[in-house]
């Protein structure tokens, strides 16, 4: 069974052995995990704003620092499932300064564009997340491999756009405001999009397996990087946009 979120993925499952009525993988307590990381990531986000507009300098220099951080933290994640009590939190903590940063660098420009993104975010998420449990869209293999095809495809493509930025060559049109970048934009949001039904997936199956608790920490730090990435694809994408119009 794959996912395109590589830290969901229900061969994760296969590891368990027996675990205790009381010490099993909830709904419930996945969803409150996940509302604890969402309001670290606000509470986080919203002092490193109120940072950049006084001291901007110290708060860029934070970006670079958290990124690479949450990037070291996510992939201790991945492999230390056990400890995701711990490294969920520390990862909501360095995204939190990152996406509060880079949202007030986007908002000085462009005013309003922010609150935009967080209410597509939100609804997508709603809509999905409803659309997943009335069964109108389901996880199938199929549905599994066409997402992971496609976002596997998008990592390729930033790979190679980071690459050719250290040689100061540019990946053309799909950066830029014009019809290709935009369609471009969409495409990324769409199959951003796409992998929130195969985390709701992982989250169902978790508790079907009766995944141990700490897995809900685990579940919630999946959702939040699938999130993330939705989030600063859509500003990507609003951005785009506005700078055109």
């Amino acid at each position: 069974m794959r996912t395109a979120n590589p830290a969901l993925s229900e061969r994760v499952f296969r590891t368990f052995t027996h675990v205790y009525d009381s010490h099993r993988m909830t709904l419930d307590g996945t969803v409150n995990k996940t509302g604890m990381l969402l309001l670290l990531v606000m509470l986080v986000g919203g002092f490193a704003w109120q940072l950049f507009l006084v001291f901007p300098e110290i708060a860029a220099v934070g970006v670079f620092g958290g990124a690479i951080l949450g990037f070291i933290v996510a992939l201790v994640t991945v492999f230390k499932r056990e400890y995701s009590m711990y490294l969920a939190p520390l990862y909501a903590v360095l995204e939190g300064w990152v996406l509060g940063t880079i949202s007030a660098v986007f908002e000085a420009v462009y005013s309003g564009i922010v609150l935009q993104a967080v209410l597509i975010t939100v609804g997508v998420l709603f809509g999905l997340l409803f659309a997943y449990k009335s069964r109108w869209v389901e996880a199938t293999e199929n549905f599994r491999l066409g997402v992971f095809a496609a976002t596997l495809g998008i990592l390729f493509v930033y790979l190679i756009s980071l690459v050719a930025s250290f040689f100061g060559v540019a990946v053309p049109l799909i950066h830029e405001s014009g019809t290709v970048g935009i369609l471009f934009s969409v495409f990324v949001v769409v199959v951003a999009s796409l992998n929130l039904v195969l985390d709701f997936d992982f989250i169902e199956a978790g508790v079907k397996h009766g995944a141990p608790k700490y897995m809900e920490w685990y579940a919630a730090f999946g959702l939040l990087v699938t999130l993330v990435w939705l989030y600063l694809e859509v500003l990507r994408l609003l951005t785009k946009v506005r700078s055109r119009n």
